[in-house]
């Protein structure tokens, strides 16, 4: 089934809240990669395994197929949060092994895929490309950082968490302009990429012992009238509320001060939720 023949039911589905529920044809096209998820249940019920397969017989890759899938089948932790990474790397391989200009026209297949799954791994090819420098790899993940799937957007920031770690100082003054990009999805991105502690991530310990140092990030959104972005500056601070109370506290009374906004005092209400507990 083509993309053109997908009914209008089949896009605009609310998506099961059990993965057990999803039906039988949703499933199949999300395998053969014609066909986004639409909430965390159908996202999570991808057989990546299925997926890629027929993903690398689209592209022409069919030969690395047995490789890859043998290197899925080897992982002792098989959820979608481990299997990216690995899939990006074998991917990554296949693509060096490519003649000049194959390995990017495929890489751009993967990148403007229709199935949110496929991006997700191209998102993190970027993160995994130790060609590429730190500016290098915002510049390409912009795209995913934007994109309006949220899959792909959280994978997004967890493909570069590692490369911001290791070049913490420089990517926080890359960032200082994505926090003010008109896109909403790119200023939560520059936030939720540097939170201190984050969700399926590596903390930054740097920012748990010195969260000042993201001041600079969160100052332009501390009255950001998108609650998808608030919640973000939100959780960015009650990360650090765990290692520096004082200075979250300091923060939310001075931010009140000269954003007295009925954004700005949510952000600040959320973000004190742990102190005191």
């Amino acid at each position: 089934m083509s993309n053109n023949n997908l009914t209008d039911a089949m896009l605009s589905r609310k998506g099961a809240r059990k993965a057990a529920d999803i039906p039988a044809v949703v499933i199949e096209l999300l395998h053969k990669g014609q066909l986004e998820s639409v909430n965390l249940t159908e996202w999570l019920a991808v057989d990546h395994a299925i997926l890629l397969q027929n993903v690398l017989v689209e592209s022409g890759l069919e030969g690395a197929a047995e490789r890859i899938i043998g290197r899925l089948n080897e992982q002792a932790e098989t959820s979608v949060m481990k299997l990216i990474p690995v899939i990006a790397k074998e991917l990554l391989l296949v693509l060096k092994e490519q003649p000049d200009g194959a390995g990017s026209r495929i890489f751009s297949e993967l990148a403007n895929h229709r199935s949110d799954s496929v991006r997700c791994w191209a998102a993190y090819m970027i993160g995994e490309n130790d060609r590429l420098t730190a500016i290098e790899k915002l510049e390409k993940i912009r795209p995913f950082a934007a994109d309006l799937h949220f899959g792909v957007r959280e994978i997004a920031w967890m493909a570069l968490r590692e490369t911001v770690i290791n070049n913490l100082t420089e990517c926080l003054a890359l960032l200082l302009a994505w926090v003010a990009d008109e896109n909403a999805n790119v200023r939560r991105f520059a936030i939720e990429l540097t939170r201190p502690r984050g969700v399926w991530a590596k903390h930054i310990a740097v920012l748990k012992e010195n969260p000042a140092l993201g001041l600079p990030l969160l100052e332009p959104v501390k009255s950001d009238a998108v609650k998808y972005v608030q919640d973000s500056v939100s959780n960015w601070l009650n990360d650090a509320s765990k290692s520096n109370p004082e200075w979250v506290i300091r923060t939310c009374a001075q931010w009140l001060e000269v954003s007295d906004t009925k954004d700005t005092k949510r952000i600040v209400t959320r973000a004190k939720r742990s102190l005191g507990k």
